[in-house]
């Protein structure tokens, strides 16, 4: 168990962000892992890849299941896109390059490609920044909607929470390995004791579809402080987007609205997720709501849907 301090006045510096290289490193991680919310089909057709890119495999899938803080800079940003962060990546100090990517290898014999980086730090980083995009293009592009739109439901599902109830509403049930009980954020590794501090940083939260039941810490890293777990409904992510049963039963865009709805959401944001004119996204709605398939809750002068239990067996068939 780490007690990481996270008082009541912490809150007010508490942020949401969704970062590409988070995933790329989550997916990574999970790439090596019999973790059971990463399809085999994903894994394998990944996994036959990754000799194309040997500066990669060797940095975050070195043999102590390792990767360098610089590769995950915390978002300056809720949004930022993968150019953005590789170029962070790129400008890291070369020493704190060296040392955290001789760090993953430590009394182990180095492969070339980690040598690479104590002889020339800036070649190495530019052979990585490379290979990097090529895997992000690879692996994590097809799936990047649905990270992306898992993401953002998150960070509005929690934003009206604490608006509708209280602050704390934002760290409440966050994780089954997360809780916090008003003066630390208690993590639940099984293998790992200790006390960690904010050190005058604010915390940012990065929901990540590839965390899946894992929950990612970075207590010390020089851009700040920046915890990742999975968000809710992050299993759709995975799943055909409308799978066909589901869609000769209620239609295909009726499908859709039903199974983006695993994450809570207004007829705008379900409008705006599916390229529906909201007046069309409302008729949806309202027909699922009457089948008894999603439910509906009036937060201000919206209304939030989400899908019902009876809806969330009809999906998962």
């Amino acid at each position: 168990m780490i007690a990481w301090e996270f008082g009541a006045a912490d809150l007010a510096g508490l942020r949401f962000a969704h970062s590409p290289m988070a995933e790329v490193v989550a997916s990574a991680f999970a790439l090596g892992q019999d973790n059971p919310w990463v399809p085999p089909a994903w894994r394998s057709r990944v996994a036959a890849a990754v000799e194309a890119w040997p500066v990669f495999s060797a940095v975050v899938l070195g043999p102590h299941g390792y990767a360098p803080d610089f590769l995950t800079p915390v978002p300056r940003t809720s949004r930022p896109t993968l150019a953005e962060e590789l170029a962070l990546i790129a400008a890291t100090p070369p020493d704190q390059v060296v040392e955290q990517v001789l760090a993953g290898w430590e009394g182990r014999t180095q492969p070339p490609e980690i040598s690479d980086f104590a002889r020339d730090p800036q070649a190495a980083v530019e052979a990585l920044t490379d290979e990097l995009r090529q895997y992000f293009s690879f692996a994590i592009a097809p799936l990047w909607a649905g990270l992306r739109a898992a993401a953002d439901a998150e960070i509005a599902t929690r934003a009206r929470a604490a608006a509708e109830h209280s602050p704390r509403s934002l760290l409440d049930g966050l994780h089954p390995k997360l809780r916090w009980d008003g003066a630390a954020l208690q993590i639940r590794y099984p293998h790992k004791h200790g006390r960690w501090s904010l050190d005058g940083h604010d915390l940012t939260l990065l929901p990540t579809g590839f965390a899946g039941g894992e929950v990612y810490a970075m207590p010390d890293a020089p851009t700040g402080r920046a915890l990742w777990y999975a968000p809710s409904g992050f299993g759709n992510v995975w799943a055909p987007a409308t799978k066909a049963a589901l869609s000769a039963l209620l239609g295909p865009t009726r499908a859709a609205v039903l199974t983006l709805l695993a994450a809570p959401g207004s007829t705008g944001e379900v409008a705006g997720r599916l390229g529906l004119a909201p007046a069309t996204a409302s008729h949806h709605l309202t027909t699922l709501r009457d089948a008894g398939l999603v439910a509906a809750e009036r937060a201000g002068r919206r209304l939030i849907y989400q899908r019902t239990r009876l809806g969330d067996e009809l999906v998962s068939r």
